[in-house]
């Protein structure tokens, strides 16, 4: 009898130790079930993170686009005002010129003979004279 409870505790054990296994079988796959779904989760919130960084990319390229061409339309305006300013400053100056010219021809036009009529009687009159700083031996 000795020998029969021995085997049976021996069975009993058996059988302990095969539920035991079977548990932890089971406990073996409970915990890669609950790996799967952590790394499931992971995978999500990776995706999710990198949906969020893309979308947050997009709206940097789109703001940054906006104030580029905010800060280029202000350029243009004061480029314009500058150039406007220089521009009108240019035709003032054309048009003192203009000004100028008509009256240096005005004066032209009046003193022109008087001018020539000049110039003729000068190159025409020629006197003999000694000039005064030549002296005569003696």
């Amino acid at each position: 009898m000795v020998f029969n409870i021995c085997f049976r505790d021996q069975t009993f054990l058996g059988l302990r130790i095969a539920a035991a296994m079977a548990s932890q079988s089971q406990g073996i796959q409970q915990l890669l079930q609950a790996k799967k779904r952590a790394a499931e989760k992971v995978s999500e919130a990776c995706k999710r993170k990198n949906q969020r960084l893309k979308h947050a990319k997009e709206e940097a390229h789109a703001e940054i686009e906006q104030y580029r061409l905010q800060r280029e339309k202000e350029f243009k305006a004061k480029e314009a005002a500058a150039l406007g300013s220089r521009g009108s400053c240019s035709t003032e100056v054309e048009k003192e010129t203009q000004e100028k010219m008509t009256i240096l021809q005005t004066y032209f036009r009046q003193n022109r003979d008087e001018v020539l009529d000049n110039l003729l009687a000068f190159v025409c009159d020629i006197r003999s004279e000694i000039h005064e700083n030549y002296r005569i031996n003696g």
